[in-house]
């Protein structure tokens, strides 16, 4: 009787031991190629399997969504670095081709010359300082300086500023102001934003066009629009116009103006102000870029 308990319990042993093995054979095999996974050289790794439902599984699903998103920061790490070189290299080769003309006698030495080589390293600033400002907003150290101003001081400013461009290109820009809320805002930035999307839309707005600037209100916030009756943008075109250093013209050419950042830092500035900037459009209609402010922002009354 005591050898058959004997016996039992050392069967039953044994079973639990079969039985622990498995499980921690399936338990520890895929962690193992969770491991050797990460473990491999960063331009190797890629998605691992994904397997149960279960702590496990959700495990690898958080590693393949790591992966992704770092796929998709290298693949804007190199859109940036190539359009960066793209951006640089122009006003470069322009300096140094005219330097070199100089010293070889071909260009005068004069006003002219100064003037090109003036222009061009004013636009190697401009991006610059563009980056530099991008750079700030992405790493949280954008500062602003809010005040309260009304609205419409810092719209009728900008309007006063591009007046006269416009007016030389047979553009008539005119104002809309149905309310005028006092807010907290940075007036200097917010002009910069207003006055950016003003360039544009004189830029791409033909003779005898239209561009309004417009304020309203809701219930819950305040709307600056600028809507243009110019060129239009296409649809396919409309969801990357606040990308970095794109440019609707598919030559980028820079007689556009801008170094390609604008857009991009207008939304940055925006969103700095718990705001947000939106874009619609049709070709051959025009276009209407519009910038929501939240009425938290509103002076106390």
């Amino acid at each position: 009787m005591l050898a058959r308990s004997g016996r039992t319990s050392f069967l039953l042993a044994s079973a639990r031991s079969w039985t622990t093995l498995l499980v921690g054979t399936r338990l520890v095999r895929p962690l193992r190629r969770l491991t050797a996974s990460v473990r491999r050289p960063v331009d190797q790794q890629g998605r691992v399997p994904v397997g149960a439902r279960d702590e496990i599984g959700y495990l690898a699903v958080a590693l393949n969504d790591l992966f992704d998103r770092r796929e998709t920061m290298e693949a804007q790490r190199k859109a940036l670095v190539s359009d960066l070189a793209h951006e640089l290299r122009t006003p470069l080769t322009n300096i140094r081709g005219s330097i070199e003309a100089a010293q070889d006698g071909m260009t005068p030495t004069d006003a002219q010359l100064l003037e090109v080589l003036f222009e061009e390293t004013s636009l190697l600033q401009r991006v610059v300082d563009d980056l530099r400002d991008l750079a700030a907003a992405d790493t949280g150290n954008l500062r602003l300086h809010p005040e309260y101003v009304y609205l419409n001081d810092v719209l009728t400013q900008v309007a006063d500023a591009h007046r006269g461009i416009a007016e030389s290109q047979h553009v008539r820009l005119s104002t809309d102001f149905t309310v005028d809320p006092q807010l907290s805002v940075d007036p200097v930035r917010l002009r910069q934003v207003v006055g950016n999307l003003v360039s544009n839309a004189i830029r791409h707005t033909g003779e005898n066009g239209v561009i309004t600037l417009r304020t309203a209100a809701t219930h819950d916030q305040f709307t600056i629009e600028v809507a243009d009756t110019g060129t239009g943008i296409a649809p396919a075109d409309l969801q990357r116009i606040f990308d970095r250093f794109w440019r609707a013209d598919s030559s980028r050419s820079r007689t556009t103006g801008g170094s390609g950042l604008g857009l991009a830092i207008a939304r940055k500035l925006i969103e700095a102000h718990d705001g947000r900037i939106t874009a619609t459009s049709r070709l051959g209609v025009g276009s209407t870029f519009t910038i929501t402010l939240p009425r938290a922002r509103q002076a106390p009354t």
